[in-house]
């Protein structure tokens, strides 16, 4: 399809509207704290001020605090790191946001609850596809359309891991807006038919959205609860435990896999709608 076709539809779309983009530049400065011109084009997403602490520390990082999210910019890696908090609406907007930037890539470096019964925690898990289960995704393309992150930075991620001598776990995510799940037999029921490997509440919305929006996105997931195990859920001791544990090395697959994709200059987006 070529950009040169114009629906009415897709006036919605932010890489066709400049209102919209004016708004998105205004959002992401009050948001984080931090100018446009400051953003690197390699951006890592987060829900964890923890991992921006680190971040900041071991990449010669500065950080913005905005009214909402936070920010760390490394001109050391070339990469800017954010903390978008938790949720679906919040991936969304920040997908958006930052799409003003036309990002060379996008990596979520997230946490997941295992649902499979080989998983354990501190497992690395490449999502090849989402299902949409949480309420935003559906305001930007039919519910028919599956929600896949972008290949090439998957590629990435998962060479780095392997140089590194580690192993990983491809599948599906379920993700949701549903909190508390853990106590509804009906749900748990439905996650067993999907075969899903592990849950989230963000990966659906990032890809989708960055799908209609023109930004390159992958995920990397870590197993940080088993909650389909009796006493699996994750606790404030468990998750202390998880962060000391796995952080660095989850930060650094994505630094490497973002100074990769910035030393072979590839195109990560292969077509345009």
């Amino acid at each position: 399809m070529s950009d040169s076709v114009q629906y009415d539809f897709q006036y919605g779309l932010i890489y066709r509207n400049p209102d919209k983009q004016k708004i998105a530049r205004d959002i992401l400065e009050r948001y984080t704290g931090s100018d446009i011109k400051d953003f690197n084009q390699q951006i890592i997403l987060t829900n964890f001020h923890a991992y921006l602490d680190y971040f900041e520390e071991n990449y010669e990082g500065q950080v913005y605090h905005g009214s909402v999210m936070s920010v760390v910019h490394s001109p050391k890696v070339h990469v800017s790191m954010i903390d978008f908090k938790i949720g679906s609406p919040t991936a969304a907007l920040i997908i958006e946001c930052i799409s003003v930037l036309d990002p060379q890539a996008v990596l979520f470096l997230g946490m997941c609850g295992g649902l499979h019964p080989s998983l354990k925690v501190g497992d690395f898990i490449l999502p090849m596809a989402a299902i949409r289960d949480e309420g935003v995704s559906r305001h930007f393309i039919p519910p028919q359309v599956p929600s896949l992150p972008t290949f090439k930075i998957q590629k990435f991620v998962s060479q780095v891991i392997v140089d590194h001598g580690f192993d990983y776990r491809t599948g599906v995510i379920h993700t949701t807006d549903y909190r508390f799940w853990e106590f509804d037999e009906v749900f748990k029921k439905q996650l067993y038919e999907e075969r899903a490997i592990a849950i989230d509440m963000e990966c659906a919305a990032l890809f989708s959205v960055g799908f209609v929006s023109k930004v390159p996105v992958g995920a990397l997931l870590l197993v940080s609860d088993l909650p389909l195990v009796h006493g699996g859920i994750k606790t404030k001791a468990s998750s202390k435990q998880v962060f000391s544990t796995y952080t660095g090395r989850h930060i650094q697959f994505g630094i490497e896999s973002m100074i990769g994709i910035q030393d072979k200059g590839e195109h990560i987006r292969h077509y345009r709608w």
